[in-house]
């Protein structure tokens, strides 16, 4: 029997049972269709992380006052005494992985007015170096100088939210925006960033020199530190030699402190990167827990699939005696009721396929996950059901083969 015959003697026969086909597919469907979703869902969480340590920076860490200690009784986070411009400068010249280090001062909730219209947004006083620390490119306009930020300059550059709520119309770039009555000079916008890894708007933002920030906007002064700042963001040439820097930058910081041998550390350096790695770890391995599920219900859907063809070849065992009897060869036999294993898990594998985008995508509308819809894992997982139909039809196809005709002839 050649094998679109075959094929069409298999079809048949799966139309003449058509809802115990369906059931016996079911299996194989709920297996791929949650194939599809669980690693649609996986690849998304993948992606979000790739995106969210472009947006912090390549290779960048971030140092921060810790917590301060003071007659027996430690203070909360950042309570130390904050960090200087002269740190600053120290990381960078002192440091040989450090190719670029900036202070910052934030503070949210600060009132930009333009023309009657107003916005509460975040401000930011950065150097720079800031823009290259972040890996954040300025897609229209440009960054503020270092001579501006030496002088103190009244100029801005606005995070795309920003741009969207003041200038609707277009035309920020050279236009004024007031903050705290200081009129700034819009000279730059950024590029869209999206939210971060804990849903802040990372566009709703404004940057300014951090001279500008600190004497005119945001009066950010601590006394006994000169020119002080939040928190430093750096930047390390090679992502193998943060470890490195990070344990230079811990040295210097002690000697710049004036911290004791032996005492702890009142400043943090943080990896950003090591953090969000660790958590897709953990999403991977929830994605791999639920992958097994999956792969479960696949195994299952085969053994249903089995069980099926067992009762088909019960059912015709006449049919296989007399195809016997009249010269059909055992492979003849064999090859059909494989066949019909094949079909049966190729389509559950093509609608858990269907199934499974949709669901997919239900999800990511429902705002829980990314999905990334990859057409070679779908393409898999409908090779995986055909498997499934080879290896869990096999049994009865083999059996259907070996049939005495005599034997079969006789059964009622």
């Amino acid at each position: 029997m050649n094998p679109m015959a075959a094929v069409s003697v298999a079809l048949t026969a799966l139309r003449v049972n058509a809802l115990r086909s369906f059931l016996a597919m079911l299996g194989v469907i709920i297996g791929v269709g949650s194939v599809i979703v669980m690693i649609s869902i996986s690849q998304g969480a993948k992606a979000a992380v790739d995106a969210q340590i472009s947006a912090l920076g390549a290779n960048s860490l971030q140092v921060r006052p810790g917590s301060s200690f003071r007659g027996g009784v430690r203070g909360g986070a950042g309570s130390a005494a904050p960090l200087s411009d002269e740190d600053v400068e120290a990381l960078r010249e002192q440091i040989p992985y450090v190719i670029a280090a900036a202070g910052i001062i934030q503070q949210r909730g600060l009132t930009a007015l333009v023309d009657g219209v107003n916005w509460s947004t975040e401000v930011v006083g950065a150097h720079p170096d800031y823009f290259f620390v972040r890996d954040w490119a300025i897609v229209e306009g440009r960054a503020f100088t270092v001579p501006e930020l030496d002088g103190a300059a009244r100029v801005a550059v606005l995070g795309r939210t920003v741009v969207n709520e003041l200038f609707p119309a277009g035309g920020a770039i050279g236009a004024t925006v007031r903050i705290n009555g200081v009129p700034l000079e819009v000279v730059g916008i950024l590029t869209e960033r999206g939210q971060s890894s804990w849903g802040q708007d990372q566009d709703d933002v404004i940057f300014v020199p951090t001279p500008t920030m600190r004497d005119r906007l945001a009066g950010f002064a601590r006394a006994g530190v000169r020119n002080p700042v939040q928190s430093i963001w750096v930047s390390v040439d090679q992502a193998r030699n943060i470890p490195l820097a990070t344990e230079e930058i811990i040295d210097v910081m002690r000697v710049r402190r004036n911290i004791r041998i032996g005492a702890d550390d009142d400043f943090s350096v943080v990896n950003f990167a090591e953090f969000i790695r660790a958590r897709s770890e953990t999403e991977s391995q929830l994605g791999l827990l639920l992958a097994a599920t999956a792969v479960i219900s696949l195994v299952v859907g085969g053994i249903g699939i089995m069980n099926i063809m067992l009762v088909s070849v019960t059912e015709r065992t006449r049919e296989i005696g007399l195809r016997l009897a009249i010269g059909a060869r055992r492979a003849d036999v064999r090859n059909q009721f494989l066949i019909e294993a094949v079909v049966l898990c190729s389509a559950g594998g093509l609608i858990g396929m269907i199934c499974g985008a949709i669901g997919a995508l239900v999800v990511e509308s429902l705002g829980q996950f990314a999905v990334s819809i990859e057409p070679t894992i779908a393409l898999v997982a409908i090779a995986a059901a055909a498997g499934v139909g080879i290896l869990f039809g096999f049994y009865p196809a083999h059996r259907a083969s070996r049939l005495n005709p005599i034997d079969a002839l006789r059964y009622e």
